[in-house]
């Protein structure tokens, strides 16, 4: 059985520790200390975190993100996040919905909701992307090895990007055992 859908909060909360682990101190510690300086903006605040006491990435995140306040859809929870994703498109959600039914249940995969997709992880890495591509489809994205099955389109990429499939879904007769079984096997050569 898989866990329940992560959200941004897991990532913030990752951040906060690192930033803790690194420095010694929590994130309420580094925002009282940087509001004492008055900064105007991020740009001051980074510049700062990074030059007076070596906090940059993740843990300067952290920190600005408590001072100047968090981005929106970050607060946001798993249902929450999915119903924006669907807004508009109503009858693109069975198809995202059953998606996530599998992936609920298959073994050793998580979900993450983002504002804009949902990410299945095996425990070794992301191996598929929901997005609601289009008005009329939802598109999945594979990391996929190996020669491409019949329902697999090539996908325009960054030359860095390892997503270079997808599966486009326009219906629920889409949504079938084929689809699946595609899943399944980008699931088994991402653990």
């Amino acid at each position: 059985m898989g866990e329940a859908p992560r959200t941004w909060r897991e990532m913030v909360d990752w951040m906060q520790g690192l930033l803790l682990r690194k420095t010694g101190h929590d994130v309420y510690w580094w925002a009282e200390l940087a509001r004492r300086q008055g900064f105007a903006d991020n740009a001051a605040l980074a510049a700062w975190l990074r030059d007076e006491h070596g906090v940059t990435g993740y843990s300067e995140s952290a920190v600005s993100w408590e001072v100047f306040g968090y981005p929106d859809f970050m607060l946001r929870g798993a249902d929450e996040l999915f119903d924006g994703q669907y807004a508009d498109r109503g009858h693109l959600r069975p198809l995202a919905e059953a998606i996530l039914v599998w992936a609920e249940t298959a073994d050793g995969v998580t979900i993450q909701l983002r504002k804009t997709y949902v990410s299945l992880q095996s425990p070794r890495r992301k191996f598929a992307q929901v997005t609601a591509g289009t008005k009329s489809a939802v598109d999945v994205t594979l990391r996929w090895e190996g020669p491409p099955a019949e329902r697999l389109e090539p996908v325009a990429v960054r030359g860095d990007d390892p997503f270079t499939w997808r599966v486009r879904l326009r219906s629920t007769e889409d949504v079938d055992d084929e689809f699946f079984a595609l899943l399944a096997a980008a699931l088994d050569q991402n653990r």
